[in-house]
């Protein structure tokens, strides 16, 4: 079975770093991750710089890109006018969140729950016209800082309006890394019921309380066929207290090759990438594979 992993590194991974890279240094990283075979990168963020200063210069990001055949840049964006923005600079795909909470939704896009699910409705219309790839992210899908637990069937209830709108794929994302493998579980097996078949299932893990690459092996036992990631374990999100990084896509390869999954990634180039940032950040990341190295049996 074939895992499709998307390296959200030059975005989510760096959005909330002391350090700002520019956008040639981001585009630069984004080029040697699909040089490492990633199929999918998460290029930049399409949000006012003023909020994210680290996500600055989107469309240079994107301009800078030396595009490689059979990789897939995409743009987040958080209401209509990024989505105009992604479009416009020649983004493959638009990846659209928003939180499951009122709370969260007032503080990060100054909107309601039920007014992003519309939203989301119509950008998958508009994707489908301007023949981009269109996924939408359930943030919080496991637990809100500001709200706390998120109910299953709260959860279940969102993504299934979105599901009907057939976007290529519904995420759910554990946002401050509170979720346990039975949870993903349970989620991941009722979403794929109810979403139609050209919608994927993926999910964004972080790995704030050391869960995150137990519940990625567990959201894809359930049926989830993509995998959100970041190189070195890097990222966290501005606007959630204690909110650390994501998996490390490094650590994710080399469990999943090693469960006899294909991701069709270079876990050895995966690795220079990940030193290669570490560099450029000045400091040591999170991530255990590209400190402790491949092990030899593990191929994918």
């Amino acid at each position: 079975m074939r895992v499709e992993i998307v390296d959200v590194g030059p975005r989510d991974g760096l959005q909330n770093e002391e350090k700002t890279l520019p956008p040639e240094i981001r585009a630069g990283l984004c080029d040697r991750l699909a040089a490492a075979g990633v199929p999918r990168v998460e290029a930049a963020s399409f949000v006012n710089p003023k909020r994210v200063p680290q996500m600055a210069g989107a469309e240079e990001v994107i301009a800078g890109l030396n595009r490689r055949e059979g990789t897939s840049y995409a743009g987040l964006v958080l209401n209509e006018k990024g989505y105009e923005r992604a479009v416009a600079a020649g983004v493959d795909e638009v990846r659209y969140a928003f939180p499951l909470t009122d709370e969260f939704a007032r503080r990060n896009q100054n909107t309601t729950v039920e007014e992003a699910a519309a939203l989301a409705g119509r950008l998958a219309g508009r994707a489908r016209e301007d023949g981009v790839r269109f996924s939408v992210t359930l943030s919080v899908a496991f637990g809100c800082p500001f709200e706390g637990e998120v109910r299953p069937e709260r959860v279940l209830e969102v993504a299934g309006q979105v599901a009907g709108a057939s976007p290529d794929e519904v995420v759910l994302a554990d946002t401050i890394g509170v979720g346990v493998p039975t949870q993903v579980r349970a989620l991941v097996q009722e979403l794929s019921e109810i979403a139609p078949e050209e919608t994927a299932v993926g999910c964004h893990f972080h790995d704030t309380r050391n869960t995150g690459i137990a519940n990625a092996v567990a959201a894809v036992e359930s049926g989830a066929t993509v995998l959100d990631a970041s190189v070195g374990g890097t990222g966290g999100c501005p606007f959630a207290p204690r909110a650390t990084g994501n998996i490390a896509t490094e650590d994710l390869v080399y469990t999943l090759h090693g469960m006899g999954y294909e991701t069709g990634i270079d876990l050895d180039a995966l690795i220079e990438v990940a030193g290669w940032l570490s560099e450029q950040l000045g400091k040591e990341l999170p991530g255990r594979v590209h400190k402790a190295g491949a092990f030899a049996p593990v191929s994918g």
